[in-house]
């Protein structure tokens, strides 16, 4: 598969805007927001959190040819927010390296990393609707970098109410 340079590049960024984004929903969670639930048939945080991940490996998994995907139990959260921040740093890895990609750049921010970030925006807004909301940045003020895949996280620049 040819995967330019710069197609590598851009997934990086996208994959640290998304451990920034992600971190930001997931910091300083309340107590039993893991179990919350608009309604019986809508995923837990914890659910959530824990399909993420798998979305990360599975991404690993399509980019090394291997294509394989499995349903995690969500582990308690803190553990979970962990997996989650690992699972960031292996995406990190694999596009950092050297390795053939096995899969493109295009189907692969369509597939995991697109359902990815639209499972933090998920993740935010049960934030809000359990009542500790995170506060609204402007993301294009961000102190975000290609390789920042950690818990930890530039400070924000700009928030607002």
């Amino acid at each position: 598969m040819d995967v330019s340079k710069d197609q590598r590049e851009f997934l990086r960024h996208t994959v640290a805007t998304l451990a920034y984004r992600g971190g930001k929903a997931v910091r300083d969670a309340p107590a039993g927001f893991e179990s919350f639930r608009l309604s019986d048939s809508a995923r837990t945080p914890a659910q959530i959190l824990a399909h993420i991940g798998d979305l990360l490996a599975w991404f690993v998994s399509m980019a090394g040819g291997t294509r394989q995907w499995h349903d995690s139990k969500p582990l308690p959260w803190k553990e979970e927010v962990a997996r989650f921040f690992a699972q960031l740093a292996e995406v990190e890895r694999f596009l950092a390296s050297d390795a053939a990609m096995q899969t493109s750049a295009e189907k692969l921010f369509q597939g995991p990393v697109a359902d990815a970030l639209t499972h933090v925006g998920q993740l935010t807004m049960l934030r809000r609707a359990h009542g500790v909301p995170i506060r609204a940045e402007n993301y294009l003020k961000a102190d975000i970098e290609a390789g920042r895949v950690g818990e930890e996280q530039a400070k924000p620049k700009f928030e607002f109410d």
